[in-house]
């Protein structure tokens, strides 16, 4: 046979051109290839590891022996370059453009309201796209499956999901409640009962837009075809600097390399081998890419079960699954249905897409989900090298990687045999992870059991888990004692002791989260127990006994439904101008270049000449004294240009914190030095030749250790109401108690980014940040340059998602950047990598708060003393604020006459905390509301009668003295009874709790009372500068930032009422400083509302200054105005100013009108949990929310809906670990979970509250950035109520708090059973644990 032609030529397509690659590198990933080559960035980079879904385009390929053509979703930050020969990618640039024509999916979401920030859209888009082009009308199930992989932090992912409903072949509906009308009804109009108002219901009509056209597609590439026939006998060999990637084109040539080449590892997907390149650097000398072999594609049905190609992916191995399945007698199956059950939930579709069967059986993680299964199931590796075939078994040995039993160095695995099942074999698949989809399970487990044929006598047995140690585990011995023995009780009782006996899970195990994973492998373990006994009776219905009802309840897994939306909102006046905008669902002016991935954030901006990239170094100690700096070996790597450091500082060093460690460094994390090189790749490859040498100090890292040595960053704040001491001795009991509340990332999808590029004279300086203070930005570079700040120009045209986290840390990087531009003297691009990002930049406060209340036997609480302490952090940032902001808004809904509040900001050795939407109150209100539920539980009376006789009534006083009206709250708090239908539900609740033992429902209604604003005038400020152009074009600017709020568009929709122009007319260019000095930040719910009123005052000044104009020519058209005006020398330019809203505070009297106005709602959310495992899904969730009128109900009911689902994550799913050494380990989506589609409530409303005003802010409206984000506890709540369900069945205590956030793990815990008490329990103090409590 002649030996097979070798290629060095790269050769694929993208977006329908040809693209030729002769020098391609193994290493670089098309993520960089599309930005970087061939400036394609609608491609996002969100996070590198393939978690956040930013980053999806479309892999076509064409298999020449099927003659079929595929189109799969892939994260182009995992897929190298050189797997793309013989591929067409389609990105969301080539699928539709505002240059062309925009396509439907485009249209859809964009025009629905799905996006907001905009930076995850084309990502979603790309995956919707992916799905369309296999499945003209998928199933409701595929949307959301296609889905998975992708992560949103603005929109909550309602309008997202809604947008893509009609491509759906059975749309899903629901009935909005009392009308009968669907809620995909959009125009249909409904009247509320309680005013006659006409109201709307949701926003737009899906069904209304253009439909797909197959035909107006891609082909697939006719050259790509003929070059998949042609080139089946030649080898791609892609040398780079440090890998070699071979693809061969047989497998006898795969077999000679890998006997060549015995260490060279097998890369199909990417999706592992990517995930630790790009996380730790790993790099492998010789890569082999087999997936032009047909033997490694196989799926076939033998008569001892499915044989599937090593290299088939994981979508694949699912699809082949469902079509077998059916033409099998479903006695055969028990192994597919197990598998079908991980393949749903296991990873996103983009890396299922990708990842192979070959490769999630050979690397063998711990907590791959597929691989216990395989192994239960006696699946078996056909392998193959030069010196023959063989098969060896898929079991426990050779997941733990005993020699003997193992792959040998020179074979691969061609194949796999996936047996079929039989009669009186019983298989199950059980995983827990943090997040029901796209998360790495925190336990898994594959167990099988056969009996003797109709008897219930174990045969065999098998039990294996993942996520335990570094391997799959297996229970062998376990197994080996209970051969023999009958499928009972005792049986049950023993294997649950043998099993704990042998599964040894060491107290300091990495991952954490000790006794919670001990109490997996016997919960998961009684639940097999139970379904096969179910599934004997099942066979054997006269030889088995049926199960009881609680036994019944312990089956099945949660799983989400999908979701369902209603959004109604008061619409305009019947009397108002069509032409006017405001009160009306205008889509986000950006949306549609969002969707097309023309929206231009920081590091799409296009490389400027002599461009360089800067990376830095920090510090690995969380307290230490630097001894030296040694760059001497960065600067030998090629590329490298300079090191900076804080000596190049010309000015000052950052203000409260230094932007470059000088003497000290004092956090893990901290910004010593930067290098700055000719691309990124070598200026990470010079951070890396830096050596610090440090001399350590001791760290300072918990509340608790503050406390105990008196570390904090500001003196004690305290308000104090009527006579405390009195208010307790009246009282007829007293509680006292604790919370818990972790931190928060804000895990905005574009990380920090800037890109600092000099002018040619006077050192002037434009700096382009992603920041939401551009005024800070502009004053701490001028001060670290030591220059005046009109020589800095400063640049935000969008932010991809701030949150608060762009305040205070995006000047610093500006600073970092400037430095470095003014040593090399050429421009200087910045971006932060997510897990650089995530290690600098800190977040929310962890919060710790003790409290005692005293309380009368009807549940009116009249005294109570609260102690609130937050981690600061290293440095004093937004601290101070927000322990103010904790102390002023801890009362939440609810009037405490005699109330004492003291506060701390606890200064620690972890990266600085900062604003977070919210700011203080998420914390506050969550220990008010675990305070009246602790009095509820302790009185026996309903929780939402606490509530009510506490809350605020008419006009009141706050505890610092500030008048408000709380009728709205009222209005809320009984518009949300009614609209849940809160008391029907509760006792459906209840009935349903009775009836089920394993798993429970819980629900809980919250109120809430938000203070919008600052607590000083100044910070209120706006500026804004108005140009009417002699074409009567408006070009309008001013001082607030695009951050996702729509904070543009209603400036447009002002503008359009005010100048009663169209909005086709209005321009919004960027935010900069070189228009609108001095803006102040935007944050506080209240950036709109006064860059509005700046904005309405120039365009008033602009509309009286043409008075004389309209008067002489009543019937004019704009453009004559405009004309005449400028005839006659009127300016037509003008500047606007708000002072801002009066506002201040008085410590020292604990007196002050503190906020501008406060905003009330109200939640009610409904939950169940599954006892055994701590698994929760949200039912529904209803919001009420005071918006008064609102400027645009689609934006309004967005931030809603996105800080909901944000809330939500904060309060039972992000999960932030720190090392017992102070550094921070979650440090991505791989280990960081934010809520995903699966978290979405299944039936989610949101209702703005009508007939409402608001005397205070333009228009009567209200800033809804931040409100919804508390009413996110309601589902918290709901989660104890459940809980304290379990809790009460079982005779336990119901005085038990639950801290924050309530993940699988501390559900699991707090429902008492004889599992969790038969698990070894480790006395604290004796081990040194994996991660430690910073709250």
């Amino acid at each position: 046979m002649a030996c097979p032609q070798q290629s060095d030529e790269l050769v694929f397509f993208v977006n329908g051109r040809k693209v030729i690659e002769r020098q391609a590198d193994p290493e670089e990933s098309l993520l960089y290839y599309l930005r970087k080559k061939l400036c394609l960035s609608g491609t996002k980079y969100g996070c590198g590891v393939g978690g956040c879904g930013a980053c999806t385009v479309m892999i076509s390929t064409y298999d020449p022996v099927a003659k079929q053509t595929q189109h799969r979703p892939a994260n182009s930050c995992l897929l190298p370059i050189c797997s793309l020969h013989g591929a067409a990618v389609t990105t969301v640039e080539g699928i539709g453009s505002i240059k062309t024509r925009i396509h439907p999916i485009q249209e859809r979401l964009a025009k629905c309201n799905g996006s907001q920030c905009g930076f995850c859209t084309p990502g979603m888009v790309m995956s919707i796209y992916a799905l369309l082009r296999n499945h003209v009308e998928p199933s409701m199930e595929q949307i959301i499956s296609a889905l998975d992989g992708n992560l949103c932090r603005c929109t909550g992912y309602r309008p997202i999901i809604d947008s893509y409903i009609s491509f759906a072949r059975e749309p899903t509906c629901c009935q909005l409640r009392g009308t009968g009308q669907c809620c995909l009804d959009r125009e249909e109009y409904v009247s509320s009962s309680s005013t006659g108002v006409q109201i709307h219901s949701g926003f737009c009509n899906p069904e209304e837009f253009p439909a797909v056209d197959p035909t107006q597609e891609f082909i697939f590439p006719p050259e790509l075809m003929r070059m998949a026939q042609e080139q089946q006998r030649t080898t791609l060999v892609f040398h780079g600097k440090r890998t070699t990637w071979i693809s061969p084109s047989s497998l006898k040539e795969l077999l000679e390399l890998k006997a060549k080449y015995p260490k060279a590892l097998l890369v199909v997907g990417n999706t592992s081998v990517g995930l630790k390149k790009n996380v730790c650097g790993v790099c492998h000398t010789i890569i082999l890419h087999p997936v032009r072999i047909p033997e490694m594609h196989v799926a076939s049905s033998t008569n001892y079960g499915l044989v599937i190609g090593a290299a088939c992916c994981l979508a694949q191995l699912r699809d082949i699954l469902m079509e077998a399945m059916p033409k099998l007698p479903e006695e055969k199956t028990k192994i597919y249905q197990a598998l079908l059950q991980h393949l749903r939930t296991l990873a996103g579709e983009q890396i299922r897409s990708m990842a192979s069967l070959g490769g999630h059986i050979a690397s063998r993680g711990s907590t791959w989900d597929l691989n216990p299964i395989l192994s239960v199931g006696k699946s078996v590796l056909n392998l193959a090298s030069e010196d023959g075939k063989r098969q060896i078994l898929l079991n426990d040995q050779f997941l733990a990687g005993c020699e003997h039993a193992d792959i040998k160095p020179k074979e691969i695995i061609v194949s796999v045999l996936i047996p079929y099942s039989m009669k009186d074999d019983f298989i199950s698949a059980f995983r827990q992870a943090d997040r029901q989809k796209n998360a790495l399970s925190i336990v898994n487990s594959g167990m099988r059991v056969l009996f003797s044929p109709g008897t219930d006598t174990i045969v065999d047995l098998s039990i294996l888990y993942g996520g335990i140690g570094s391997t799959t585990l297996s229970a062998r011995k376990s197994c080996e004692k209970l051969i023999g023995r009958q499928w009972n009780e005792q049986m049950l009782n023993e294997a649950c002791r043998l099993v704990l006996e042998e599964i040894f899970l060491p107290p300091s195990a990495l991952g954490g989260k000790v006794e919670y994973r001990r109490t997996l492998l016997v919960s998961f373990l009684f639940r097999f127990y139970l379904e096969v006994l179910n599934g004997l009776h099942q066979m054997y219905p006269f030889r088995h006994a049926e199960l009881s009802q609680e036994k019944m309840s312990a089956l099945g897994m949660l799983q989400s439904g999908v979701p369902q939306g209603v959004q109604i909102y008061q619409d305009v006046d019947p009397a108002q101008s069509p032409q006017d905008p405001v009160g009306r669902p205008i889509m986000h002016q950006s949306s549609i270049k969002h969707a097309t991935g023309e929206a231009v954030y920081i590091d799409d901006i296009r490389p400027v000449s002599g461009e360089l990239s800067l990376t830095v170094v920090t510090s690995t100690k969380a307290h230490a004294r630097i001894i030296s700096i040694d760059a001497s070996e960065a600067l030998q790597v090629p590329g490298v240009v300079d090191v900076v450091t804080a000596r190049d500082v010309p000015g000052e060093n950052g203000k409260d914190e230094p932007a470059y460690a000088e003497d000290k460094v004092i956090c893990v994390g901290q910004i010593i030095c930067a290098v700055v090189a000719e691309s990124l790749t070598q200026a990470k490859c010079g951070a890396e030749k830096v050596k610090i040498a440090y001399e350590d100090l001791e760290p300072i890292l918990t509340i608790k250790d503050a406390i105990d040595r008196n570390s904090y960053i500001t003196e004690e704040r305290k308000i104090e109401k009527g006579d405390i001491e009195k208010g307790f001795k009246s009282a007829d009991e007293i509680i006292e108690g604790e919370l818990h509340v972790g931190g928060q990332e804000h895990f905005y999808l574009e990380t920090n980014s800037v890109l600092v590029i000099p002018r040619e004279e006077d050192k002037e300086m434009d700096v382009y940040v992603s920041t939401q203070n551009a005024t800070d930005v502009q004053e701490l570079v001028a001060s670290a340059l030591n220059l005046q700040s009109n020589k800095i120009m400063c640049h935000v045209k969008r932010v991809g998602g701030a949150f608060g986290g762009k305040i205070t840390k995006p000047s610093l990087f500006a600073v970092i950047a400037a430095v470095a531009v003014n040593k090399t003297g050429r421009p200087v691009r910045f971006v932060l990598e997510r897990n650089m990002d995530m290690l600098i930049t800190g977040g929310r406060h962890p919060f710790f708060g003790k409290y005692k209340v005293g309380f009368m036997n009807d549940g009116r609480i009249i005294a109570a003393d609260f102690q609130c302490y937050i981690n600061g952090g290293c440095t004093k940032d937004e601290s101070e604020l927000v322990i103010e902001y904790i102390l002023l808004k801890v009362d939440n809904a609810y009037n405490i006459p005699n109330l004492r509040v003291r506060g701390h900001a606890c200064k620690t050795n972890l990266p600085s905390n900062t604003a977070f939407r919210g700011f203080g109150f998420p914390q506050a209100g969550l220990f008010m509301e675990t305070c009246i539920v602790a009095v509820a539980t302790q009185t026996s009376l309903p929780h939402e009668k606490v509530r009510e006789i506490n809350m605020y009534r008419g006009v009141n006083l706050t505890s610092f003295k500030e008048e408000f009206d709380a009728e709205n709250l009222w209005k809320c708090w009984e518009e949300c009874l009614s609209k849940s239908d809160y008391y029907s539900r509760r006792a459906m609740v209840e009935e349903f709790n009775m009836k089920n033992y394993w798993k429970k429902k819980g629900i809980a209604i919250i109120p809430m009372k938000f203070s919008v604003g600052f607590n000083a005038t100044y910070f209120h400020q706006a500026g804004a500068l108005i140009h009417i152009y002699i074409d009567g074009s408006v070009l309008v600017t001013h001082g607030g930032i695009e951050l996702g709020q729509g904070i543009h568009t209603k400036m447009l929709q002002i503008v359009s009422r005010e100048l009663k122009i169209p909005l086709s007319y209005i321009h919004f260019c960027e935010t900069s400083t070189a228009t609108v000095p001095n803006g102040k930040y935007t944050a506080a719910s209240v950036g709109t509302e006064v860059n509005a009123r700046a904005v309405q005052d120039a365009c008033q000044i602009l509309w009286k200054r043409l008075d004389p104009i309209r008067r002489d020519n009543p019937n004019g058209k704009w453009e004559d105005w405009i004309s005449e005006a400028h005839k006659q020398s009127i300016s037509l330019s003008a500047t606007g100013y708000f002072k801002g809203y009066v506002t201040n505070m008085n410590w020292d009297t604990q007196k002050g009108h503190a906020f501008p106005y406060f905003l009330f709602g109200v939640a009610c959310s409904e939950v169940e949990i599954d006892c055994l495992t701590g698994a929760h899904k949200n039912i529904r969730t209803d919001i009420v929310m005071d918006a008064c009128f609102s400027i645009n109900p689609a934006i309004d009911i967005g931030q809603i809906e996105g800080a909901f689902i944000q809330g939500v994550g904060l309060y039972t799913l992000e999960e932030i670990y720190f090392s017992p050494e102070g550094e921070q380990l979650t440090l991505g989506p791989d280990t960081y979970k934010i809520p995903a589609i699966c978290d979405v409530p299944e039936q989610f409303c949101v209702y703005l509250l009508p007939n409402s005003c608001n005397s205070i802010a333009i228009y009567s409206s209200k800033g809804m950035g931040e409100a919804g984000f508390f009413l996110g506890s309601s589902v918290f709540f709901a989660i104890r109520d459940a809980v304290a369900a379990t809790r009460k069945e079982r005779g336990l205590s119901l005085g038990f708090t639950l801290n924050s956030p309530l993940t699988v793990e501390l559900i699991r815990m707090a429902c008492d059973d004889v599992f969790t008490e038969m698990i070894p329990k480790d006395k604290p103090g004796t081990y040194k644990p994996w991660a430690i409590n910073i709250d």
